[in-house]
């Protein structure tokens, strides 16, 4: 196997779980050259896996949102550079029309995708020429994993490995190193995944009641405002500044804590090894969710948020690891901070 090319194209959440993949399949076949078609608004994040050559990526996204001229230009010389090189194997994980078009254009001998029934969208079979095998009884994340081992006829261990390495920052953060640091990330894409504020401020003032210093990051002018109105519940809480990708995954990077919705950087929290509490009120928990024992933990589910009690408790069975303590279930764990501060 001389060089693979993988399709994932969005999102954010998605590209973080996706890197695992490229460890495994470098373990596999140390020699051979690992490139990724992505879209460009997180081609920036593969580029901090140092296993990947070469990041292909277009303005999808951009272009499908402004339709700017620029932005299809730069479309068409991204096809000519994806097709520049021939590939051994291509692997579409991701399974949808936009995927499945790239690995179609990609000059490749064998190109995978899953079964018309694991697919995202079933038009996109029409680029396969292969097919990865029934999609495993498990998670989204190891799923892929399984998919490809399995198609590409190597073993992977089970510790997923992100190795991700942090370009520097191009300005001073002003991090306070000398603060248990607990971001929460209060903002989401969909109103329907949001958690309430008075919600984030209990669990805000119970964790600076024992000493975290909490940290509200936001992305847009509407999210900015939840997370003033989030410190306002929070004595001596903080709104960060506006962050890029990078500057905020410095900032989880300095934090002992991350609690958040189902959402990327979040994702991204887990894998820079960070203590992590996801927490899920319209998506598949089973399905989507991070679990490292007694360091991640996923709570809720779709249409069944968590409530505070089990948000506190899925944070004390993380916190407690550093201790001879076992870390508690993220599902039965009991709800043993019943005194909110209030």
């Amino acid at each position: 196997m001389k060089r693979i090319l993988i399709v994932k194209v969005t999102s954010l959440g998605d590209i973080v779980e996706t890197l695992p993949v490229v460890s495994d399949l470098r373990r596999a076949f140390p020699s051979a050259k690992i490139d990724w078609a992505a879209d460009a608004a997180f081609a920036d994040i593969i580029r901090w896996n140092p296993g990947v050559d070469r990041v292909l990526s277009a303005p999808l996204r951009k272009f499908k949102k402004a339709r700017n001229w620029n932005d299809l230009k730069e479309i068409g010389a991204s096809i000519g550079e994806l097709r520049a090189e021939k590939y051994d194997v291509i692997v579409d994980i991701h399974g949808v029309y936009k995927s499945a078009i790239i690995a179609f254009i990609a000059r490749g001998r064998r190109r995978y995708g899953y079964l018309n029934k694991d697919l995202g969208e079933r038009g996109a079979a029409f680029a396969y020429n292969a097919r990865f095998g029934p999609r495993p009884l498990t998670d989204a994340w190891r799923g892929m994993r399984v998919s490809v081992a399995d198609a590409l006829g190597y073993r992977f261990e089970d510790t997923p490995d992100y190795n991700i390495r942090l370009p520097a920052p191009t300005r001073d953060l002003n991090i306070p190193r000398d603060r248990r640091i607990a971001m929460l990330f209060h903002a989401t894409s969909a109103d329907v995944k949001k958690w309430p504020q008075e919600h984030w401020g209990e669990v805000g003032r119970w964790l600076a009641a024992r000493g975290h210093s909490i940290a509200l990051p936001w992305g847009t002018e509407r999210e900015q405002a939840e997370a003033q109105a989030i410190a306002a519940l929070v004595p001596g809480a903080i709104v960060l500044p506006k962050l890029s990708v990078v500057e905020c995954a410095h900032w989880i990077e300095a934090s002992e804590l991350v609690v958040g919705t189902d959402t990327g950087l979040v994702h991204l929290a887990h894998a820079l090894q960070r203590r992590t509490v996801m927490l899920f009120a319209a998506t598949s928990r089973e399905h989507f969710g991070v679990s490292d024992p007694g360091r991640s933990i996923s709570i809720g589910e779709e249409g069944a948020p968590p409530d505070v009690a089990r948000v506190l408790a899925a944070i004390e069975s993380v916190t407690d690891a550093s201790s001879n303590t076992p870390a508690r279930s993220a599902e039965t764990a009991v709800p043993v901070a019943k005194g909110v501060i209030s």
